[in-house]
């Protein structure tokens, strides 16, 4: 069975909050669920303490049995310190799109336009 810890949605229409669950991969994202593990209340201040409440030790329970955490959970547990920091590296998310790259092209060629009529 292919265990995963991940987010399942909660909260209404614009107001989300999330419970931390331990589930097999196969069931859907509100679905039936193993082990509820924590909650997320994105709502809150970043700095709020009660935004993110982890059970730490049934999580390392979950990991130890090779449940593997979402994208969203990793990066959280990584803050929590119960998996080490992985490194990322996006260098296209510094570039900019099709459209600014043009704007930035006309705004360069036309201060060059009166600097090279004088």
């Amino acid at each position: 069975m292919a265990m995963k810890i991940r987010l399942a949605r909660g909260g209404s229409k614009k107001r989300p909050h999330y419970s931390i669950v331990a589930t097999d991969s196969r069931n859907p994202r509100d679905g039936r669920f193993l082990e509820k593990l924590g909650t997320y209340d994105p709502m809150l201040a970043k700095d709020n303490e009660n935004r993110v409440k982890m059970d730490l030790e049934r999580i390392k329970h979950w990991l130890s049995q090779g449940a593997q955490p979402t994208d969203r959970l990793a990066r959280m547990l990584e803050a929590a310190g119960v998996l080490p920091k992985k490194v990322r590296n996006n260098p296209k998310a510094a570039l900019p799109g099709k459209r600014m790259a043009e704007l930035a092209k006309k705004k360069a060629a036309a201060a060059e336009a009166p600097a090279a009529a004088e």
